[in-house]
């Protein structure tokens, strides 16, 4: 096992504004990937399978991060927090919700 945390970062975007959302997303990937402990971070967008007909948000950040020290500076650099603020809280902002999550390889409890 590991001490890696990985981040799923779900974003709905508001009608008529996925493209610009996405695209908003990946412009963040080029200086995360250059962040200490960064291991991934990939925005991907749904797209249809008959073998994966789940429901999701149509935008999903994948990250790995090296401990949850690396996730959480990650966290605090001002163009994360500034994404946030400008396209997830402000009332006009691109997403119209978002869902984010970290997750561990370890069992509960350790070994």
């Amino acid at each position: 096992m590991s001490s890696l945390v990985y981040c799923t970062a779900q974003f709905k975007p508001r009608p008529g504004r996925e493209r610009e959302l996405f695209a908003t997303l990946q412009s963040l990937e080029p200086n995360t990937l250059r962040e200490d402990g960064c291991i991934q971070y990939r925005v991907t967008r749904k797209i249809d399978s008959a073998f994966a007909a789940g429901q999701s948000f149509p935008i999903v950040f994948h990250e790995i991060w090296r401990d949850m020290t690396a996730f959480e500076q990650h966290c605090q650099r001002d163009e994360i927090v500034d994404f946030f603020q400008r396209c997830c809280e402000a009332p006009d902002g691109l997403a119209e919700d978002w869902n984010v999550c970290v997750y561990s390889d370890e069992p509960e409890g350790g070994i």
